[in-house]
């Protein structure tokens, strides 16, 4: 489908005389957070267009793994992110073999994984506390990994890699096109111009630049999750398994992440996404109400969370349909992560696959611009071929996997308890879809 020009704001007729671009580094722990500008020319004349090479839009997982691996490479590139700083709010997710592996081929794993428990298997319950199954994840593969991270501490983690001038924060995308030579010209809120001769959009699940290529906007599934973080100062006392529990159209569960922090969710059926909830006494409300007397650790542990670490999502996905859907790429511009195929999190693979891209891809890219065995276009158009029978049957399989734990259907609910949980859910066959193989970017 041919793009065409997307206005997503009016853009003033001239730049701003001076722009600043403050690069926030954020450090766990021990050191401190820091704010640093870094000055840019002025502008002087009217319609000045500031040229970049590489330019990639979002600084979250997908982008700033993206701009790491391409760095790993020798490759430069500009990261535009909308917010002033890093969007560290959220909670946790669970990184399976395969994110991790990709964290180790772009160089950031042995940190990341010496701060996070090793989580050992599951045990699946009903809502009465009936244990329906469990299994140990290296029993029928010793190679699995399942950890949970802080996305906060992820992100920090890739933009500590990076120059402390390759991400511009307060740069919100406004207008987008194609150029007479081949370039794509874009437009930032704030008035500044640029033309990039690579875009690589990794801007989320409502990315303006799929929407631009074609795409459109991801699917509300029916399904409304609460997410959140307990912290227990004087240490946690989990056993390092997730805890599922299946109920008639919800489910819960927590997941051990540190020796002081536990991720809990819960996820229920909606109809409509309804109105967005950012107040934390009602959230914490609605979440209490959901469990009703479930689970006495996960109340405790929904008590144990600071208001700023519930939040609360609509679950969405899209599926790139083959034939059908757009590519992933246009000339030299790229969708990674979310922005071409967002998932819902059912297998625990949103956040994985888009640490894939960001490896492939840049492999790709590499293979282009330092080597030019092919042009830009052909390894765009190679990274979509190469990575989508990997990522259309997984949007598939977590949209249905999430349909069947979610019914309220009590025959499907009876099927899901007594015959497919405790007589066919395997560790080896659960997580076969993280075997996926890196190799080092340097």
């Amino acid at each position: 489908m041919a793009a065409s020009p997307l206005m997503l704001q009016k853009c003033p007729p001239s730049l701003l005389s001076t722009t600043s671009l403050y690069h926030s580094r954020n450090y766990e722990a021990k050191t401190r957070i820091r704010v640093r500008p870094i000055s840019l020319s002025i502008v002087n004349a009217q319609n000045s267009v500031k040229k970049e090479d590489i330019v990639i839009i979002g600084a979250g997982i997908a982008g700033l793994a993206t701009a790491v691996s391409l760095q790993r490479l020798g490759i430069r590139s500009l990261v535009l992110e909308q917010t002033e700083t890093l969007r560290t709010e959220g909670t946790s997710l669970t990184l399976f073999k395969n994110g991790w592996k990709a964290l180790d081929a772009i160089g950031v794993g042995g940190n990341l994984r010496s701060q996070y428990l090793e989580i050992q298997g599951m045990v699946i319950k009903s809502e009465d506390g009936k244990e329906l199954g469990s299994f140990n994840f290296k029993d029928e593969d010793e190679s699995q990994e399942v950890r949970a991270i802080e996305r906060k501490v992820l992100l920090e983690a890739l933009a500590n890699q990076l120059p402390s001038d390759a991400i511009s924060f307060s740069s919100k995308l406004s207008y987008i096109e194609r150029g007479d030579k081949g370039e794509t010209l874009l437009k930032l809120k704030d008035g500044t111009q640029m033309s990039a001769k690579i875009v690589i959009a990794c801007d989320g699940i409502r990315s303006p630049v799929a929407k631009w290529m074609g795409f459109p906007e991801p699917r509300y599934v029916g399904h409304i999750a609460f997410r959140g973080l307990g912290f227990y100062p004087e240490g946690q006392p989990f056993e390092q398994k997730v805890i599922y529990t299946y109920g008639r159209g919800v489910r819960a569960g927590y997941v051990p992440v540190s020796p002081t922090k536990v991720y809990w969710f819960i996820i229920n059926n909606s109809p409509t996404p309804g109105p967005k909830i950012t107040d934390p006494s009602l959230l914490r409300q609605i979440t209490k109400e959901l469990l009703g007397n479930w689970s006495t650790e996960l109340l405790n542990i929904m008590k144990s969370t600071p208001d700023d670490r519930i939040i609360r999502t609509p679950l969405v996905d899209r599926w790139p349909w083959p034939g059908i859907s757009p590519p992933a790429s246009t000339g030299a511009v790229v969708l990674v992560g979310d922005a071409w195929h967002p998932m819902t999190p059912n297998l625990g693979q949103g956040a994985c696959c888009a640490l894939e891209d960001a490896v492939v891809l840049a492999k790709k890219l590499a293979q282009a611009i330092n080597l030019g065995t092919m042009s830009i276009e052909d390894a765009f158009t190679s990274y979509g071929r190469e990575r989508w029978p990997r990522i259309f049957p997984l949007s598939v399989r977590a949209n249905l996997v999430g349909a069947f734990l979610q019914s309220d259907n009590p025959l499907v609910c009876f099927i899901r308890n007594n015959i497919v949980v405790p007589k066919l859910v395997r560790g080896g066959p659960m997580l076969e879809h993280a075997n996926f193989e890196f190799e080092s970017l340097y």
